[in-house]
């Protein structure tokens, strides 16, 4: 392996026994990283559009429960939890007769619940894509130029591919 760019045949491909040694050889396995590169960043498109719809399906959720709203100490720096983890604030509210009460409103939560159905397939699709990156990452340090360039292209196209769905719908400029 040379430690600079260059083209060549003798270099391998991930593991020993694929190492392309002819011209066809080395074409079929730039095609195949081209189209590794666009499946990196399929997946990437994939998650991020999930992560969206797990976001939204958690809010909804959330937003769902009914606020827990309890008359709490007179004392309006006391903090409680409520009954689905989210904190509940103390809020001092008058009345007709200027008596001064406290009231409670429910703060969203600075972390978000587990879900398994929304976190272990994240968690699955993050492992599989780091996968991905790094491999590319491989293919690239055997500094052949053929495979640097595939992987850069297959990027690139699959950006372009699926860079709008990654983004979601609001992101886009309108001309």
């Amino acid at each position: 392996m040379d430690a600079w760019l260059h083209f060549g045949k003798t270099d391998y491909l991930l593991f020993e026994t694929w190492r392309p040694s002819s011209n066809g050889a080395i074409a079929g396995a730039s095609i195949a990283i081209f189209a590794f590169g666009i499946l990196d960043r399929a997946l990437a498109a994939l998650r991020r559009s999930r992560e969206d719809h797990w976001r939204t399906g958690r809010t909804l959720a959330l937003l769902s429960k009914p606020p827990t709203r309890t008359q709490l100490s007179p004392t309006p720096d006391h903090a409680k939890v409520g009954d689905a983890g989210e904190s509940v604030e103390e809020v001092p509210v008058s009345d007709s007769s200027h008596d001064v009460k406290t009231a409670s409103r429910p703060t969203l939560r600075s972390i978000p619940p587990f879900i398994p159905s929304h976190d272990i397939p994240r968690g699955i699709i993050h492992a599989i894509q780091t996968a991905f990156s790094y491999t590319l990452m491989l293919i690239v340090m055997t500094f052949n130029a053929a495979y640097i360039i595939s992987v850069v292209l297959g990027l690139g196209v699959g950006e372009v591919l699926f860079g709008r769905v990654a983004y979601g719908a609001n992101t886009h400029m309108v001309h």
